[in-house]
């Protein structure tokens, strides 16, 4: 276990410094943990990519990024301070002469330092670098270190394309670099409502006593977005909406709502149980899929006031690509806590609106008294990481001056707190906070990862072996026809509605 203390010096090296990611999340993220003094003091980071000729263009155009990112907090004297620990390398990832000077950059400042190899190797890269730079790393001797925690690898996801090429990345970087030295991002995990989950859960005598099938009616974990898939179609369209979103984001969350109590809070007991109930969900087979999974793709919509191309006419999108920018699912996981309750995941691109929530519905065994003609509305927790996070709790009231009406209502945390009790930090803050620590809470394991490919690997073979194709959709609107259909045959709806929504505004 280690020992999650701020090192005295530290050497980031960002292979593919100059993509969106390090330009508009990590860098910008750095800088506010640098204003917060949550940096070591002795802190390095060199830029490695092939864009920019030199440093002073990477700075310039960075600067730039990060002004236009970050217009309230940046400071023109604190970033003058910033970068000055700033320094650039162009680098062809496959040529070796850029390793060696590499190398010489990093032995020359580490020169200056209190401790040694103390380095961090970010790879905001395509994945098929992932196993090159990682080998490159090893033959240039950039990868050894005199203490267990360093080197640290960060990937960013995704982590393969199926459990196939998973597994062979996964092989070629353990040549390398040991598990405990490996950091396998999911951005999702450094959002403030995604670390509450357990708190929420086992702090709280109230949910843990009934979190389970006897009072659970089902799960819904739903994330869409309005945009569509902007500059990402190289990568998208191999991925789709399964590999992109569910893979990751959505059965992260779904571990951390259904895993069994961990033995403590300490990394290594969550992360267990996490992957027990991963491995529990891989090993379920999938049932009845013509019902309940559902692909969508969104169309293009044509009006006077504006055109939104469908996804067939996005860049690098092949014009007859049959990759999902929706998708839905219904399954169950087969263990003593959640045997019979639905689980529903949900994710979309061009929808209707961003909105990232976990909506826990509780069963409806009401007293036969209220069962007449005013039967009350389902209890709700709703779990909200973004854009807003909180937690709502929907419960059954008599409406104020009526004799026996009822109507729902909420309780609601950081809903509508004033605007400083909401600026928690960003999720790359927090992630490369616990990074710099050694805390790998926040990052997800290897057999996670393999799990869920196992479940992913079904849903594909299902797709593929039918030869699916997924259903049209209009962009602005709530999604395929076909998804209303997957939970109406259960007599149950979907609670991202606008109804529910305008409901809990209200009251």
């Amino acid at each position: 276990m280690k020992n999650n203390k701020l090192t005295d010096s530290l050497q980031l090296v960002i292979f593919g410094a100059s993509g969106d990611l390090s330009q508009t999340k990590l860098i910008p993220s750095l800088y506010k943990l640098f204003k917060r003094g949550r940096l070591p003091e002795e802190f390095f980071l060199l830029g490695a990519d092939h864009h920019f000729e030199n440093r002073a263009e990477f700075l310039r155009n960075l600067s730039e990024t990060v002004r236009e990112i970050l217009p309230e907090t940046f400071e023109t004297a604190l970033w003058e301070k910033f970068a000055k620990k700033l320094n650039y390398l162009q680098i062809d990832f496959e040529d070796e002469a850029g390793y060696k000077e590499l190398s010489r950059k990093l032995d020359k400042k580490e020169k200056s330092y209190r401790s040694s190899r103390q380095r961090i190797y970010y790879l905001a890269t395509a994945p098929g670098f992932f196993p090159l730079i990682t080998e490159k790393l090893d033959n240039f001797d950039l990868a050894g270190s005199d203490g267990a925690d360093w080197p640290r690898l960060v990937i960013e996801k995704p982590f393969g394309y199926d459990l196939e090429s998973a597994v062979e990345f996964n092989s070629k970087i353990y040549r390398v670099f040991p598990e405990d030295n490996i950091y396998r991002i999911d951005h999702y995990l450094g959002k403030e409502m995604i670390q509450n989950i357990l708190t929420m859960r086992f702090a709280n005598m109230i949910f843990e006593p009934i979190w389970n099938k006897n009072y659970i009616d089902n799960i819904q974990i739903i994330s869409t977005e309005k945009q569509g898939i902007k500059s990402r179609g190289k990568y998208y369209d191999k991925s789709g909406a399964l590999r992109d979103m569910i893979q990751s984001h959505l059965l992260q969350m779904l571990a951390l709502i259904a895993m069994e109590p961990p033995e403590n809070m300490a990394t290594e007991s969550i992360l267990q149980e996490k992957i027990k109930l991963l491995k529990s969900l891989a090993e379920t087979p999938l049932l009845n899929l013509e019902d309940n999974l559902v692909l969508g793709q969104y169309s293009k919509l044509e009006r006077p006031e504006k055109y939104i191309p469908g996804y067939q006419e996005e860049d690098k999108i092949k014009p007859d690509s049959s990759t999902e920018t929706f998708a839905a699912v219904k399954f169950n996981i087969n263990n003593l806590r959640w045997r019979g309750v639905p689980i529903y995941l949900k994710t979309g691109k061009r929808l209707e609106k961003k909105n990232t929530k976990i909506f826990i519905q509780f069963k409806s065994d009401f007293h036969p008294s209220f069962l007449d003609n005013n039967e009350p509305e389902a209890n709700l927790l709703i779990i909200k990481v973004q854009p807003r996070e909180g937690v709502s709790l929907q419960f059954n009231a008599k409406k104020p001056g009526s004799q026996n009406e009822i109507v729902p209502v909420f309780m609601d945390f950081c809903h509508k707190a004033p605007r400083d009790l909401q600026s928690t930090p960003e999720a790359y803050e927090e992630l490369l906070a616990a990074l710099i620590r050694g805390d790998q809470s926040l990052f997800t394991h290897w057999k996670e990862v393999k799990n869920s490919w196992l479940f992913i690997d079904q849903l594909r073979e299902f797709i593929d072996t039918r030869e699916i194709k997924p259903e049209k959709y209009l962009p602005g609107s709530s999604g395929p026809e076909s998804m209303t259909r997957l939970v109406a045959r259960d007599h149950r709806q979907w609670w991202d509605d606008a109804a529910l929504e305008e409901q809990e505004e209200n009251l």
